[in-house]
């Protein structure tokens, strides 16, 4: 259990039971995030509107790319729910887990392609503090993914660094979503 206690399903209203509920089925549980955000009703709806929203519209990247970009985030950041959930939506993905623990290796193991080692050194550089992205890097985004890519690429890493903070504050871990969740995390 987190640092703030995940409102239970009988406290969380018709409609938050409802979110529940929808959740249970996607997922097999209701991620311990959402229900610790249903202390804030207002701030649950935002984001629960808004990761539809972006779930919809992150189309341009291939999904191994952005995934493994924001899995990268994750280790960085130490946030073990995240790496825990990112596992199990990759494995929904039908994504090859098993290079997950490889992650650290990145820049010269033979599972990731050349675009994957820029976008995983850029995940690198956006969430290091303070960031090092560079402009040599934009630039080869920009050429290997294009400008809608690129930005793509950029929302979903901060989108990450968002998640992966928020969660690590709460003192939010691993809920088992994925047995493959036992990949370490990097930085942790």
């Amino acid at each position: 259990m987190g640092r703030i206690p995940a409102v239970p399903a009988a406290e969380a209203g018709v409609l938050g039971r409802l979110v529940y509920r929808v959740a249970r089925r996607r997922f097999g549980d209701v991620p311990e995030p959402f229900a610790v955000a249903r202390h804030h009703r207002g701030l649950f709806w935002a984001g629960l509107v808004a990761e539809l929203a972006y779930e919809r519209a992150a189309r341009t990247l291939p999904a191994p790319l952005r995934q493994l970009a924001v899995y990268r985030v994750a280790t960085v950041v130490g946030c073990s729910w995240c790496v825990d959930f990112g596992t199990m939506l990759q494995r929904l993905d039908g994504l090859d887990t098993a290079r997950l623990a490889h992650v650290d290796e990145y820049a010269t193991h033979p599972l990731y392609t050349d675009d994957e080692r820029l976008a995983l050194a850029y995940a690198d550089a956006m969430t290091a503090l303070p960031t090092t992205v560079t402009d040599a890097q934009v630039a080869a985004l920009e050429a290997a993914l294009g400008r809608a890519g690129l930005v793509e690429l950029t929302h979903a890493i901060a989108l990450e660094n968002m998640r992966a903070r928020s969660n690590h504050a709460l003192g939010i871990t691993d809920q088992g979503f994925d047995a493959a969740c036992r990949v370490r995390a990097s930085r942790g």
